[in-house]
């Protein structure tokens, strides 16, 4: 029974088209404003290696480190303990294609806060679908 593979929980997967420039939308999700318009206070910079904090509000502040930046069109970070965010953009004629993935999902694992990963995976795959929403009226303004 030792091989046996941990079961893991699917990664959040979003896929999004702007009517939005590339360089805009990178500038959106890479980019210390842009990412407190539409997500959370930060202080990030699109640096490999570097180690920021996202401010989760009542949550507190989660730590991050950044682990891999290819301007204008990836963008991943580690996020808290256990979770792994990538951003990944594509230009599409004057649009740009838009693909978030949050991974990192464990059966067996609990948050920061005690939470088990089941339950939290669930409300952060609906909070992306608002997340999504803020970030389209921002690059689209």
């Amino acid at each position: 029974m030792e091989n046996q593979t941990q079961p893991t929980l699917p990664d959040i997967k979003q896929t999004i088209v702007f009517n939005a420039p590339i360089q805009k939308v990178w500038n959106a999700v890479a980019t210390p404003e842009g990412i407190a318009a539409w997500f959370m206070p930060n202080n990030f910079k699109p640096e490999l290696g570097y180690e920021f904090i996202l401010e989760a509000g009542p949550f507190g502040n989660s730590p991050c480190k950044v682990t891999e930046v290819t301007p204008p069109n990836r963008l991943s970070f580690e996020w808290g303990k256990d979770w792994s965010l990538t951003f990944e953009l594509t230009e599409l004629d004057g649009q740009t294609e838009f693909t978030l993935t949050h991974s990192g999902w464990d059966v067996n694992k609990v948050t920061e806060f005690g939470q088990p990963h089941t339950v939290v995976r669930e409300i952060m795959s609906q909070g992306w679908g608002g997340l999504a929403k803020a970030l389209t009226a921002y690059v689209e303004a």
